[in-house]
């Protein structure tokens, strides 16, 4: 072969080798341009529910930013209380998660519906669970000492007057919808809190049952009710909560003490609640990783609380709450999901 046959047949391979090189890159530029828009697709439309309180929209917010930057989900925010949101989840598939869902809380057919499978828990949503109750402030107390537990403070109505009808005292269990107000009603039947001189109080919102709490504290008039922690507002203001009197009844708890239609209650003792993060199956089934974020994603109390009054002191909103979280604690979320995930979050920053 000459030199010239020989240089154009090295020509040759060198283009078709030049030729296989470029389409080898091209495929795999194309995969990694179309790598996001497959982890979309595979995450795909995500709803999350937003309760009325400030903890579950702070919790709401960040999963929501989380799973749209870091994971490529199509995230978006419902409203819901707990009892009509864990029913619709159970029965409809939607919304697809629940970041804070109290264990007291959930309707019984809830549990049911966890061991049927159609609805999973993939963590706790606080690492070290929520406290519940009755709670008094803590000034009352101490004027009193003679209130040490929910029936002794019933004996004092004259010290938690209603402010729509002071010869009574109010009662405030909470607004409809919470899982929290039908034990709270529930308590007040079985405390024979009518017959004590008491009010039941619906307090109308979240707003306003917080309300209702701040006026009479900041004017220094007794208040009893439903409340829980973390929260911000008992991080400001100095509530106790009363103890029951008795031990704490399983049986009676699930037969009575949180079915709002029951109509003959004991008192039983409020007791310690795990939090949870509550998904639909057919979510775990198809996220992926966005479903091992949420397995991994437990918060600390402390950290909980401190940004509940961060957002109190700020009249910020859950949105803001999540951006101010991501931006000063990526020691507490940078461990609940991978580092190139974790590089996402911070550049969508």
């Amino acid at each position: 072969m000459n030199n010239v046959s020989r240089d154009a047949s090295r020509d040759g391979a060198v283009g078709i080798s030049m030729k296989r090189a470029l389409s080898v890159a091209s495929l795999v530029m194309g995969c990694s341009v179309f790598l996001p828009m497959a982890h979309a697709a595979n995450c795909g439309a995500v709803t999350i529910a937003s309760m009325n309180w400030a903890s579950a929209e702070l919790l709401a917010e960040v999963d929501k930013f989380i799973l749209q930057n870091g994971y490529d989900c199509d995230a978006s925010i419902v409203l819901g209380d707990t009892v009509p949101t864990l029913t619709s989840m159970a029965e409809k598939g939607k919304p697809d998660v629940a970041p804070e869902s109290w264990t007291s809380l959930r309707p019984p057919i809830t549990q049911q519906n966890i061991q049927e499978g159609k609805l999973l828990i993939a963590s706790k949503a606080f690492t070290e669970g929520g406290v519940q109750g009755i709670y008094v402030p803590k000034f009352i107390v101490d004027e009193h000492p003679d209130i040490k537990t929910i029936a002794d403070a019933l004996k004092h109505p004259e010290l938690f007057p209603d402010p729509e009808d002071p010869s009574k005292g109010a009662w405030s269990a909470g607004q409809q919808g919470w899982g929290g107000t039908i034990i709270a009603s529930q308590y007040y039947k079985a405390y024979k809190g009518k017959e004590a001189g008491f009010n039941l109080v619906d307090t109308g919102s979240a707003a306003g049952h917080d309300g209702s709490l701040i006026h009479a504290y900041e004017r220094k008039k007794g208040w009893i009710g439903y409340y829980w922690d973390p929260t911000s507002l008992l991080g400001k203001y100095q509530m106790v909560r009363l103890p029951s009197g008795v031990p704490y009844d399983d049986a009676e708890w699930n037969r009575c003490n949180k079915v709002e239609k029951c109509p003959d209650p004991k008192p039983n003792e409020w007791p310690a609640d795990e939090v949870n993060t509550i998904v639909t199956k057919s979510f775990s089934d198809r996220a992926g990783d966005a479903y091992k974020y949420l397995t991994s994603r437990s918060w600390p109390n402390a950290v909980v609380s401190k940004m509940l009054a961060w957002m109190a002191d700020n009249q910020a909103t859950g949105e803001d709450g999540a951006k101010q979280f991501l931006k000063k604690n990526p020691d507490v979320w940078s461990k609940w999901v991978s580092p190139e995930v974790a590089e996402k979050i911070k550049s969508a920053l």
